[in-house]
C-alpha cells in the first residue's frame, strides 16, 4: 500500500496550491480519504476528509471556505485545492486512508488505517 502526496511549494500568502494523493495497493472506492498537517512543533491537525461515495466532505474551520478535497476514484487520486493561503497554512501535508467508515462518512480526527508520505507546504507573508 502506497500513498503519495505531491505538490506541495513555497507560494506567497494569498496564493494557491493543488495538493494530490497518489495511492496504490487498494482499490480507491472503498476508503474515505483525509488530509492532516503538522507544523513544525505542533500537534497534527486534520484538515479535510472525503467518504468513500464522495457524498460528504469535511474541513476544519481554519480552512472552510478555502481549501476544497475531491477525488477521482477511476485515477485512484485524492486532491486537496488550497486557495488564499496564509502564513499559518505552513506544514507537512499527508494523506490518509481508512476502510472503516461507512461510505457516506469521514472524519478528520483520529487514527487512520494508512498514511502517506507528506508533501511540504510553505507560505511566506
Amino acid at each position: 500500500v502506497q500513498l503519495q502526496a505531491s505538490g506541495g511549494g513555497l507560494v506567497q500568502a494569498g496564493g494557491s496550491l493543488r495538493l494530490t494523493c497518489a495511492v496504490s495497493g487498494f482499490t480507491l472506492d472503498s476508503y474515505s480519504m483525509m488530509w492532516f498537517r503538522q507544523a513544525p512543533g505542533k500537534e497534527r491537525e486534520g484538515v479535510s476528509c472525503i467518504s468513500a461515495n464522495g457524498d460528504t466532505t469535511d474541513y476544519a474551520d481554519s480552512v472552510k471556505g478555502r481549501f476544497t478535497i475531491s477525488r477521482d476514484n477511476a485515477k485512484n487520486t485524492v486532491s486537496l485545492q488550497m486557495k488564499s493561503l496564509k502564513p499559518e497554512d505552513t506544514a507537512v501535508y499527508y494523506c490518509e486512508a481508512d476502510s472503516h467508515d461507512p461510505e457516506s462518512q469521514c472524519g478528520i480526527d483520529g487514527w487512520n488505517e494508512y498514511r502517506g508520505q507528506g508533501t511540504l507546504v510553505t507560505v511566506s507573508s
